[in-house]
């Protein structure tokens, strides 16, 4: 039993090691860009197992010719090779000359997809017809620049997100077996992809309006109705006689009622002491939950975690600003 659990980890390791050779390699030979136009040097290609089963069929039909020295069988069998020497010049000229050019990347929830929008143009008036871009083992997305007006077009992938903060996404598989399968021709792109991924939300219950006390002035909203007098104002037909100043009426002023109102705090503040006894990112989905649904009340809300503080405000600038403070906030570093 040892000597097999041995054995497996020398195989693991040995494999860890060929990818991070391979890996290697390929940085040195498709380094990082935010544009790659793909050449000779960023294509590789092999036959396919259509490409593989094409050739015992040369190999089947070679060996009926010589066998009843039919020469029909012969000539069916030279065409064939023919067709096959010829197909990987035309599936690697599909892919050559293709520039691939990475515009937005757009942050996105943790559990989500992220996307990224890619520009693909030709360089030259060769067609790309059937090229596939994808994360593997994602679908990824299929496309063709084929008439004059499809000299560049924009293809949008996704891969699946699962941890909060900045994810470089690996490199992007490039790969194309046209016209007739039986050759792959493919690359491996690094566009610089990098996504800023939010917490996942997760409701902590309503939005804790009032909850904490700001720093600065106090803003509040009156309302009538209240026990707080705020001063006099013309008597209206309809008004409470409880409420008339009689005294100045007898005084020989003019007909006032007294107007009372109440004074509540509505400034939200989604503050990380009111999330105490829960762990470090169960505090920054609740928070992030909040966010959303002061966002869509148009409730003006303000941040207070460890080490940062952004008063209160609304709009997308906003919000983006502070669930980026919650997607960088450190894992470590906070205890209670």
């Amino acid at each position: 039993m040892n000597v097999q659990s041995s054995a497996k980890g020398n195989r693991w390791w040995q494999s860890s090691r060929l990818q991070e050779r391979g890996q290697r390699w390929l940085s040195r030979r498709l380094p990082p860009a935010q544009s790659v136009t793909l050449d000779h040097r960023k294509l590789f290609i092999l036959p396919t197992g259509a490409g593989l089963a094409f050739l015992l069929v040369i190999a089947l039909l070679w060996l009926l010719g010589t066998n009843y020295e039919n020469n029909l069988v012969f000539a069916l069998a030279f065409l064939l090779v023919g067709l096959f020497i010829i197909m990987p010049v035309h599936t690697f000229a599909n892919l050559a000359g293709l520039q691939l050019q990475r515009l937005d990347v757009e942050p996105v929830f943790a559990g989500d997809y992220g996307q990224v929008k890619v520009r693909v143009a030709k360089t030259g008036k060769r067609h790309h017809e059937r090229v596939r871009l994808s994360w593997p083992p994602e679908e990824g997305a299929t496309f063709d620049l084929v008439d004059s007006a499809g000299d560049r077009g924009e293809v949008r992938i996704g891969m699946p997100l699962v941890q909060r903060g900045r994810v470089m996404a690996p490199r992007i598989r490039v790969d194309s077996r046209f016209p007739l399968g039986l050759f792959q021709c493919w690359s491996w792109v690094d566009l610089n992809v990098e996504f800023l991924v939010y917490p996942q939300p997760k409701s902590a219950g309503p939005l804790p309006i009032g909850a904490t006390v700001g720093e600065g002035e106090q803003q509040q909203q009156l309302a009538t109705g209240g026990d707080d007098f705020a001063g006099l104002k013309r008597y209206q037909p309809g008004d409470s006689l409880r409420h008339v100043a009689w005294k100045q009426y007898a005084s020989g002023r003019d007909l006032n009622s007294k107007e009372y109102v109440t004074g509540s705090d509505t400034r939200l503040w989604l503050d990380w002491d009111l999330l105490a006894g829960r762990d470090v990112e169960t505090r920054l989905s609740n928070l992030c939950a909040w966010v959303l649904e002061a966002e869509r009340a148009q409730v003006p809300y303000g941040l207070r975690i460890p080490g940062h503080t952004l008063g209160p405000g609304l709009g997308t600038a906003h919000k983006q600003k502070i669930l980026g403070l919650l997607a960088l906030f450190p894992v470590q570093g906070v205890s209670r």
